[in-house]
């Protein structure tokens, strides 16, 4: 039996599988299979959609599983995510699964043959009986979300099927479901109540896919990271200290050549309820994960009447209150050039209720962050998506549309006022940033990130490779971005190259050139003159 898994990505406010991720998703999936006897072909939609061949190949599958859904629209650099016209296109024998079932009409789910979001029962469901393996639908007594256990120790091999494969991000599952399940537009309520995985299966899954050659791990689908192992008997989860510390050490104990360790999400809520146990956690965190670490935040709106009237969990003090909590302890540079550990914040525009009024109040708690000298390291503005099911289906654009000229306002000043300071206070002119990986060349820059949660894009002065791995020095800076300039050999550095160093003109670079070879700093030193000490960070031989 031939069976593809097409894997169009997922963006939810507890998962992202958009490369450089790849979300769980595909993994249970494989196990699945794999536990039914089938060796699953897994292709990424980017890889589908280049290559004639493996269209061509899939006409003469049995099934191909196609995983996709984008809850959370955003700006991908990895991949360009399957879009529902697309879905709609593709020919083959196929069953659908992901959040992108929420957007479907129930006449389109028959004719597409889609699966209700959350998947995972239906799909070993109905692939038992594809497969004629109805013995193993017995796995289905397995309660809550530890169903997926044998799934994804059995499916960690498909990361090698990835084409970004070694420099994957894998998102690790903790547990599904929310504890509040009241925001007027969000989806995670569809979980239902919190469904913890057991940590051994959640360090076993760790474990087998490290074996396979991951490195790179974000403990990212699960609503509030702090509340994994939670005491759920009070109306707000208490943090376990004790737990999160002991969970960590034996990652590293089991992994130790880990390069990213990172997580998601954070609810304010639980920070500003559980103060003692937080800020216990966050040091765990802060000792144990890796820097460049981001803990995002749901303020969606800074109007307390907007989050009353769409129930949303956090009030904008309780959230500032999280925030600097976790800059006490976090904004402490590491190894990596970035903060060990910051808060990043969402807003949700077009929510029941919003007013001219709400942009101002928005606007005006980014503004009390930077006169508190409190670090963010990524604010995300998003109009609201309406999915079927929740509050906001009642009123639907009808804020987004009228409010669109105050959300441009908002978000330009936001980029140009908020980000840029934000970005000049974290990364300042001359820090080393490692481990970039490039992506994308344009012309005489080159696009790179670092693998991890919501990474720094950053334009290296250069032209190089895809995967070529660098360390750069910040130089100037863009809205969201930066600019850097990578640790430059004096003997190879292009002339354009040298200019872009602060401090350094045309003249100055042509001098350089002009004096090579140099065996050492110190033969640069002489050229260079008065002007070495300001430059030679940005030089090695």
């Amino acid at each position: 039996m031939k069976v593809c898994i097409l894997d169009g990505y997922v963006d939810e406010p507890s998962c992202l599988g958009v490369p450089p991720y790849i979300a769980p998703y595909p993994r249970y999936v494989y196990g699945m299979l794999k536990d039914l006897g089938v060796k699953a072909k897994y292709v990424t939609i980017d890889e589908f959609r280049g290559n004639p061949n493996i269209q061509q190949e899939l006409e003469s599958f049995d099934l191909v599983i196609v995983i996709a859904g984008i809850a959370v629209p955003g700006k991908y650099l990895g991949g360009v995510p399957l879009s529902l016209e697309e879905l709609k296109s593709l020919p083959y024998r196929k069953v659908v699964v992901g959040p992108i079932t929420l957007e479907l009409e129930e006449k389109e789910k028959e004719m597409i043959n889609a699966i209700d979001f959350p998947f995972e029962r239906e799909l070993f469901k109905f692939l038992c009986e594809f497969t004629g393996r109805k013995d193993r639908l017995d796995r289905l007594k397995e309660k809550g979300r530890n169903f997926v256990n044998r799934f994804a120790i059995l499916g960690a091999e498909v990361v090698r099927q990835h084409s970004d494969f070694p420099y994957l991000i894998c998102e690790i599952e903790t547990y599904r479901g929310c504890y509040w399940r009241r925001c007027s537009f969000c989806i995670e309520r569809i979980h239902g109540e919190p469904s913890m995985r057991e940590p051994k299966a959640v360090l076993d899954e760790i474990q087998a896919l490290y074996e396979q050659g991951v490195r790179y791990f974000r403990l990212g689908n699960q609503t509030d990271f702090f509340t994994y192992m939670a005491d759920f008997s009070y109306d707000v989860p208490r943090p376990n200290p004790e737990f999160m510390k002991n969970f960590h050490r034996e990652i590293w104990r089991r992994c130790p050549r880990i390069r990213t360790l990172h997580l998601d999400n954070v609810n304010p809520k639980t920070i500003a309820e559980h103060p003692e146990e937080s800020k216990e956690i966050i040091k765990t965190i802060v000792t144990y994960q890796t820097p460049g670490n981001i803990g995002a935040m749901g303020l969606e709106s800074a109007d307390e009447k907007v989050v009353r009237m769409n129930s949303l969990c956090a009030t904008p003090d309780e959230v500032l209150f999280a925030i600097e909590l976790i800059n006490r302890y976090g904004r402490s540079v590491g190894y990596s050039g970035l903060p060990y550990f910051l808060p990043g914040i969402n807003f949700v525009i077009g929510l029941i209720g919003e007013t001219k009024e709400t942009f101002e109040k928005n606007y005006e708690f980014l503004e009390n962050l930077l006169e508190r000298n409190l670090l963010v390291r990524r604010i995300n503005i998003r109009q609201v998506k309406v999915f079927r099911g929740t509050p906001m289906e009642k009123i639907g654009y009808k804020n987004v549309n009228k409010h669109k000229r105050f959300f441009r306002i908002f978000k330009e000043n936001v980029r140009k006022n908020v980000d840029n300071v934000m970005l000049k206070r974290i990364v300042p002119v001359g820090r080393k940033l490692t481990d970039l990986r490039c992506e994308v060349r344009k012309g005489k820059i080159t696009f790179a990130r670092q693998l991890a949660t919501y990474p720094l894009l950053v334009g290296v002065v250069g032209e190089f490779e895809r995967n070529t791995f660098l360390d750069a020095r910040v130089v100037d800076y863009g809205r969201r971005s930066i600019t850097a300039v990578p640790i430059l050999n004096p003997n190879t550095a292009k002339l354009y190259q040298l200019e872009a160093i602060p401090g350094i003109g045309k003249v100055t670079a042509g001098k350089i050139v002009a004096n090579r070879p140099y065996r050492s700093l110190e033969d640069l030193s002489k050229v260079l003159g008065d002007n070495f000490d300001k430059v030679k960070d940005f030089f090695t031989i």
